[in-house]
């Protein structure tokens, strides 16, 4: 009876370190998916946004990922039609279903491009209410190996950016730094 007892409170035991550890591993999973470590900043009746990001990556390599043909069409998860960066070069983007039909779309005019620090453009939604917005991309080294994006996205009313937040912009957007984070970090390890 003894011996019975002790390996019932043996069993136990594991089970309650593997549960602990098991609820340990899901809140940290959870905690992992839920933090936004894109910020947004959307002012009251401001027709702007404010969108910072710190990366894990060297100032060139953030500059790349919205540059590079290859790792945009990666993080975007989207063809790169066009990407001509320099001062009045133009971009297209495009995405398709497994039918080949076109389900986005968007295109602009880059107005100012520095490399490894500022991009200055267009942006351009095919087939939506949105409308033309310019976006403000500055690129900021904070150490050799981290660095620091500040957008700041001006619509055409405050009307048009309201209603791209009622969509789920900030999340998406997170998930889409997260990648060029993911992408990055892999390339460099190879």
């Amino acid at each position: 009876m003894k011996q019975i007892a002790e390996f019932i409170e043996l069993i136990r035991k594991i089970c309650e370190d593997r549960f602990t550890k098991l609820e340990t591993l899901m809140k940290n999973i959870t905690a992992k998916n839920m933090d936004q470590k894109t910020k947004m900043h959307a002012g009251d009746g401001k027709q702007e946004l404010v969108i910072t990001r710190e990366f894990d990556l060297p100032l060139g390599l953030l500059f790349k990922a919205y540059t590079d043909h290859s790792i945009v069409a990666q993080w975007m998860g989207t063809k790169v039609l066009k990407l001509e960066n320099k001062k009045h070069g133009g971009y297209q983007f495009e995405t398709t279903d497994p039918q080949g039909n076109v389900v986005f779309r968007a295109n602009g005019t880059i107005h100012e491009f520095v490399p490894n620090q500022k991009i200055i453009r267009t942006f351009e939604m095919d087939h939506t209410p949105f409308g033309v917005q310019l976006e403000i991309y500055e690129f900021e080294q904070l150490t050799d190996n981290t660095s620091k994006l500040n957008m700041h996205v001006i619509y055409e009313s405050v009307a048009q950016r309201d209603q791209l937040l009622q969509l789920p912009f900030a999340q998406n957007l997170n998930m889409a730094h997260n990648r060029i984070q993911e992408i990055l970090k892999l390339n460099t390890l190879k």
